[in-house]
Order: structure tokens, then sequence, then C-alpha cells
């Protein structure tokens, strides 16, 4: 502990305990929105390879890659990144070469980060690559383990893991339950034997937070969770690189908003400038983290720490520091129908009922009746496929609870044979979104999280189609869903900004792409810094964007 306080504390921090918490990361100097508060090299990583998507081992770009030769497991875009890997390749190729080709199949980016790690320690005990506080496997040793956290099954599934890797490394010397608790304090195993990101292990993005693979950054991980971040996790090649989003002072715990995967979210309880006043209110306070997408309800954002990453937030907005709330502010968190939301609180026995029960209950909701005959259609339209995009599965969880509980039913008396991975015409898939997007436009509060999830997919599809008008239409419709769920210098809102202001330029609009331009510098400067390739092309657009209205003005004086 003390040879890492002598590290950090040159660049303005330090480590500390705080009871109920743990390890945090303190300051102890000024820092300022859109300083660099940390950066710190991965001390293993992976790209997220798939059998439909391959990535660059050293540099995850995605164009021009040769596969090793040897382990036919590998891919690279050059002999520089095949160079800079070659030390820890090199084990790592001669263990993958031993396996059948078949079971070289098994070999997921999860499987092989665990093989790295051991393959590091290995090369850093043996000095052939050196050590330092900072990248050592002393560090991964001092992480929390989670496996008393888990359930039989999940144990099950860690042990066959760890065998896995065993198999591969073929170490005697190896300790499987080392290897096991090393999986649970990375990653949380969900049904379906896939992989959930957890407390110690963060999803490399690129700069618009698309997910490219999988590393370790122990010091980062040492920053704890808040639904109310002063800083910004994004990562600059395979560089991670924690920037302030607002002043933290001399003293405070530095915390984080991590990039991870979005999830889907239940309905917006309160506008988050409301959070953000009480928030700054009562400064000096200690400094704390948050690990997933903040936009999310307390209840959805408590359920997902808690399954995901084993702990109760307890930051000012999970403990509402705002002691009351106006009835408009209030109704944000309820559906269209006060009628049919009072129902839901007084009879939740009814989500153990069948569907003629729920749905009697229920029969004297104007909004329902309203929705009955769309609803139908809705049914209908799944009912005569036998196959839907992976996409949609996201819109099944965007209905309030009791329609999502009867499309849920429906769904599951399809054949269990669905094919996920195959999409539908993009005018079928346009068609079921617009039928959810109307459904819940009446069942659904304006505001609701649900319907905006379902309008950034319309917004996807509709940018993949090239019917920019009509994207244009629903981007606008996102921001303004944006605003209210995220602070003034989310990423995310900078990201959409962007978008926009591109899709209004590429319109036409010059003085409109100015304006969200203009919005998205003034954000993503403060959490992407303004050095990176990303953010250059950015400002040059909107140079560009300002040199294009100047050249229109003067052409209308003349």
């Amino acid at each position: 502990m003390e040879e890492l306080q002598n590290v950090v504390r040159d660049g303005g921090l330090a480590v500390s305990n705080l009871p109920e918490k743990g390890r945090c990361l303190l300051t102890t100097k000024n820092f300022y929105p859109g300083e660099v508060i940390l950066r710190q090299e991965p001390y293993v990583c992976v790209p997220n390879n798939s059998s439909t998507v391959s990535r660059c081992d050293g540099c995850f770009a995605s164009e021009s890659l040769k596969k090793c030769s040897a382990c036919q497991v590998v891919w690279y875009c050059g002999s520089t990144c095949q160079k800079s890997e070659w030390k820890l390749h090199r084990l790592e190729c001669n263990a993958l070469s031993r396996l059948e080709k078949e079971k070289r199949k098994a070999v997921t980016p999860s499987i092989r980060l665990m093989v790295r790690l051991y393959l590091r320690r290995k090369l850093q005990n043996e000095m052939f690559i050196p050590t330092s506080v900072t990248d050592s496997y002393n560090f991964v040793e001092a992480l929390l383990s989670h496996l008393k956290d888990l359930d039989e099954k999940q144990l099950v599934l860690y042990a066959q893991m760890a065998n896995l890797v065993h198999l591969i490394l073929q170490w005697p010397e190896i300790n499987l339950k080392e290897i096991a608790e090393n999986f649970s304090k990375f990653w949380h195993l969900i049904p379906h034997n896939e992989m959930q990101l957890a407390c110690n292990a963060h999803t490399i993005c690129d700069c618009e937070l698309r997910p490219l693979g999988t590393g370790l950054y122990p010091v980062v991980s040492i920053i704890n969770h808040s639904c109310l971040p002063n800083a910004v996790l994004i990562f600059e090649g395979k560089s991670s690189v924690v920037r302030a989003v607002e002043h933290i002072p001399e003293g405070a715990e530095v915390r984080r908003e991590s990039m991870f995967e979005r999830k889907n979210t239940s309905d917006y309880e309160v506008p988050l400038d409301l959070y953000w006043t009480a928030h700054k209110a009562h400064k000096p306070f200690e400094v704390s983290i948050a690990y997933i997408d903040t936009a999310g309800s307390t209840m959805t954002r408590q359920k997902a720490l808690k399954e995901q990453y084993f702990f109760t937030c307890t930051c000012p907005r999970c403990i509402k520091v705002v002691p009351s709330w106006p009835k408009f502010i209030r109704m944000q968190q309820t559906r269209a129908c006060v009628k049919v939301s009072t129902m839901i609180s007084k009879k939740v026995r009814l989500w153990k009922a069948t569907d003629a029960k729920m749905i009697d209950a229920m029969v004297f909701c104007s909004v329902i009746l309203k929705t009955k005959d769309l609803y139908a259609k809705l049914v209908a339209f799944l009912g005569a496929r036998k196959r839907f995009a992976s996409r949609l599965s996201i819109a099944m969880f965007c209905f309030f609870s009791l329609l999502k509980r009867l499309i849920h039913l429906h769904l599951t008396k399809l054949n269990k044979s669905l094919i996920f991975n195959q999409s539908l015409d993009h005018e079928e898939v346009i068609s079921l979104y617009k039928m959810i997007e109307k459904l819940q436009m009446e069942l659904c509060h304006p505001f609701s999280i649900s319907l905006m999830r379902t309008r950034e997919e319309l917004l996807k599809i509709l940018m993949e189609l090239g019917d920019w008008r009509e994207a244009l239409a629903y981007c606008r419709l996102t921001i303004t869903g944006y605003q209210r769920v995220y602070s003034e210098l989310h990423p995310l809102l900078g990201l959409q900004y962007y978008t926009c202001g591109k899709i209004e330029w590429l319109l036409g609009y010059t003085e409109d792409a100015i304006k969200s331009l203009t919005r998205a510098v003034d954000i993503l400067r403060i959490t992407h810094g303004t050095n990176s390739p990303f953010m250059k092309e950015l400002m040059m657009k909107l140079d560009e964007a300002h040199a294009e209205a100047s050249y229109n003005l003067s052409s209308k004086d003349e």
C-alpha cells in the first residue's frame, strides 16, 4: 500500500480505506472539468472476437487482418502489432496450438484473458517482462473475490471454466481454486453461460463508446461507484483515461462513470438536474463511484448493482437527498394512465395470475381498450414468424409491466429453436418498432426511458437505411430524453449531439448543425480531451460548418 501511495501521490491522488467501502481513490489537489485524473495501461486485455467479428490483438483494429498461422485463434493487422504482442503471445500460441481444433472454438475472450493473466505472471516472475507497483500480479491478488456470493450453479460454471484454463496451460502446479476465484473477481455469470462484466474488469470502448474488448486495470478498479459521477472513464486505444467532469476538491473521493454496454432500464424517476443540484449542495463530502448506465430508475440501478457488483449504492441519488418532489415529477415515474398505475401497485399478485385474470383486471381501463387492437396486431406480427432479429429482444422489454408480461408469455410459446442472429427485412423491423412505439406512447409517460430506448433502435435502423430526414426526427427526440436522464456533461449526450449535427449538415441545415456540433464539442472536449483523432475530426467538422455558413451568408449579401 505504501509503494502505491508513493506512485499516485505525484498525480495528486491518495489511496484510502473507508468503512463499508474498502479502498477508494482520494484527491490531494483540485481537479477541474476535463483534467486527467488517472491514466493506466491494461495488465492484460483481449479483443471481443466472435464468429462474426475479429479484431487485432495489438490495436483492436478490424480491417486488413491476418490470423496467426500457428494457433489459428489470434489476429493481427500487421507486423508492428504482432511484434508488440510477441512476448506474451509466444507462450499463449504454444498453449493454444496444443488444443484440438474443435476445442479451440471454446476459447472465448474471457478464457483467453485468464490464460494471459497467468502467462503474464509467469513472464514477470521470470523477469522477461518488467514489474512495477501498478503493473503487478500482486495487485490482482489483492482484489476482492466473490465466490462466497455465488450460488451452486454459478460455482459449477466457474469450476468448468477453470478446468478449461488448466487444460490450455497444462501446468501441474496451477491451483484450480485460485483460477475460479480470479474469474469471480472479474465476471459475474448469468444464465445460458453468458458472461457479464463485474467489478474489476473493464469493457474497452472506442471513442463512440462501442465495445471493442476487455481489460484489467487494477488501479482504475480502486475507484468506487456513484450514480452521480464526477469523472468519466474513456479509452484511448487500450489506455484507460479517467477525466474529471466537474470540479473535484482536494480530499474528495474520485468516483467514475464506466461506459459499459447499456441495459434495459425501467421508467425515468426524477429529472437529473434536480439530483445534480442536490448533490452539489451537499459538498464537501466523501466522493464515491458508478459502473452502470445511470439512466435507469433507482430500483433498476440498485438491482443491477446488487446482482452484478454485490453491493447496495448509497449515493445521493439513490438515497434521494431531495426531500420532496413536485407532482409533475412524480408523474414521470408512472404510465400515461394513472388508473393502471394505481391498479398495478395494489394488485402485484396478478403477476402470478393467468393472462385472463390480468386482462380481466384491466378491462375497465380506457388506455388498455384503446391499445387492444394495436397489441393484437403486434402479436400477430410476431406470431407469423419463426425467427426475429436479436435487436427485437430489446423491444420485448420496453413495455410497462403487465403488457411486457403478456408479450413475454406469447413469445415463450414460439419454437425454442428461434434464430437470433439473422436479421429481418429492415422494413419489417421498422414496422415492428413503430408498433411498439405507438403502444408505448399510449401506455407510457412521454419521458419514459422505455420509449426512449425504442426510439434509439429506430434511429439506428433508419440511419442504416439512409432515411436521414426521419432519422433526424428520432435523433432529436432521443436528445430530449438524454437531457432528462443524463448529466449535462455526459459523453452519451455529447455523442448524440454529434450524430444530430452530422445528419443536419448532411440535409443542408447548416445553422442547426453548427448548434448541435457546438454542443457536442462543449461536452466531448471535457470527457474525451482535445488531442484524439476523434475530437480533431469533430472540431474540423464544426469549423467546416462555420465556413459553409459564412459562405452562404456572403452569397446572400451579393
